[in-house]
């Protein structure tokens, strides 16, 4: 496919949209920053990897081969920036089983839980522990370049080497964080912004591996440069994540990359905002978190989707009951279009949709705009419902049609479930057949016959069908 459309990407590194330009052409390099897996994945992963997957969809659509890099965290997450517990032990510790099986039951669940929701697998998902002989590698290239030393057994990065500490974040002063603003100092460290890149480890620390600086555990930063500079070299087009993840995470790895390489390490930065319960950060850490499993067994996962993309990915999410009520019945009623126009007779009536083609097309390349596609396509629907209350389509544009669904809500968006087979044989003799069926319904509506249509209307519902009453008539849809 010849790559036409010209792509706007809100770089965070620059705060503005840039048109966007790989590095090599028709092929894109991305990363993005995975889950560290020591609990069940919350809306807020639900939001990131969301947005992302139809940010990879998007640009595979227009013509782009993108290798899509998503790491696993599974070692080096700790709970303070350089200090503290590691996530995982923490969890081993609580259930009382390994690290390891801690890391593969969450990283197992997590897959579930995107499975679930349509997030496309990525190409490459490397894990920290996987690659320790990479970060090491790495930590030693530091030292050597003077931008690391290493103190009893732990190796830190020292920020004052690189002048452009803190250029994502725009804390670049770092003269101005007066100790202990974060954590508590560590007095290892040169400076307070130091980081950690290897820890060591006690005897009984569960998780180590051996180094030139002894026994311990890579920091968490490292294994991103690491795994990302692998896999998709030294330079790459684009990397995400969360908004919190901006400082110091990513900072830290813009630091260790190019201080390594002397190249641009990111080209383009793109980063997803929070989801908040009333207007709070929703987290794990802060005990406000629903996870997507329990969201799962209220609402279909199409309904958590066109909840999550009817807000822009750089916008705060606020999650409540109302909104994803509101949101399951906006849902229902594309659905409801979509499905009326599958099973509608051959009509007619013709439908240019090269506008609605042209204007889906410049939402998403307009940073990948989502609320504003979805709102085009309940335009659409609405011009779609106009005529076929006047007659169906002709058979060549009711395809085109449901080709545009398919191509637009569905594989990209992935808002519009997969179609259920009804009956076997012609969907069109099915659908006369239901034309009787509620033309008997209506004329016992008429006569006040309300046993014999609430009758039709719940063995239809026992039948997987649902049929509603409006002004203008009686409609059908499968549920």
């Amino acid at each position: 496919m010849t790559i036409q459309d010209e792509i706007y990407i809100y770089n965070s590194l620059t705060r503005q949209k840039e048109k966007f330009v790989p590095l090599h052409a028709g092929f894109v390099s991305m990363y993005v920053c995975g889950p560290t897996v020591y609990s069940h994945s919350h809306i807020g992963h639900a939001k990131s990897y969301v947005s992302f997957d139809v940010i990879v969809k998007w640009l595979r659509h227009v013509g782009y081969k993108v290798r899509y890099v998503q790491n696993i965290t599974d070692v080096g997450h700790l709970l303070g920036d350089d200090d503290g517990e590691d996530r995982i032990l923490k969890t081993a510790r609580i259930e009382q089983i390994p690290p390891m099986e801690v890391a593969q039951a969450y990283m197992r669940s997590y897959y579930e839980d995107m499975d679930a929701l349509g997030v496309a697998r990525p190409n490459i998902a490397p894990t920290a522990a996987g690659h320790i002989p990479e970060q090491i590698e790495l930590i030693k290239m530091l030292i050597q370049k003077g931008h690391a030393y290493e103190v009893n057994g732990s190796v830190y990065f020292s920020v004052s080497s690189f002048e452009g500490y803190g250029k994502l974040s725009g804390r670049r002063n770092q003269a101005d964080l007066e100790p202990g603003t974060r954590i508590q100092v560590n007095p290892e460290k040169r400076h307070p912004s130091d980081f950690a890149l290897w820890k060591r480890a006690d005897p009984t620390h569960l998780m180590q591996w051996n180094s030139p600086w002894g026994w311990g555990f890579p920091g968490w930063h490292i294994e991103c440069s690491a795994m990302s500079m692998k896999y998709l070299g030294e330079t790459i087009d684009i990397h995400g994540g969360g908004i919190d993840n901006q400082f110091p995470h990513h900072d830290c790895e813009i630091a260790q990359s190019e201080s390594a390489t002397g190249k641009p390490f990111v080209r383009y930065w793109i980063h997803n905002n929070l989801v908040t319960v009333k207007g709070q950060k929703m987290s794990k850490s802060l005990g406000n978190f629903v996870t997507i499993k329990d969201m799962l067994k209220q609402y279909a996962p199409a309904v958590l989707r066109f909840f999550i993309l009817q807000s822009h990915y750089r916008s705060t999410l606020d999650f409540s009951d109302e909104a994803l009520a509101a949101a399951k019945n906006g849902l229902q009623k594309l659905s409801e279009t979509y499905n009326r126009l599958r099973h509608s007779p051959i009509g007619q009536a013709t439908l240019d949709l090269d506008p609605y083609r042209r204007k889906f097309h410049a939402a998403l390349n307009d940073d990948f705009n989502t609320p504003q596609a979805i709102a085009l396509l309940f335009d659409l629907a609405r011009e779609v419902n106009t005529t076929l209350s006047c007659g169906g389509f002709c058979e060549q544009d009711k395809s085109k049609l449901l080709d545009f669904f398919h191509t637009y809500a569905r594989n990209i968006l992935g808002i519009l479930p997969e179609d259920k087979p009804i009956i076997a044989g012609d969907s069109a003799v099915f659908s006369k057949v239901m034309d009787l069926v509620l033309d008997i319904r209506n004329a016992a509506r008429a006569k006040k016959d309300f046993a014999t249509s609430d009758f039709i209307r719940d063995r239809l519902r026992e039948a997987g069908i649902e049929v509603r009453d409006t002004k203008d008539g009686s409609t059908w849809r499968c549920i």
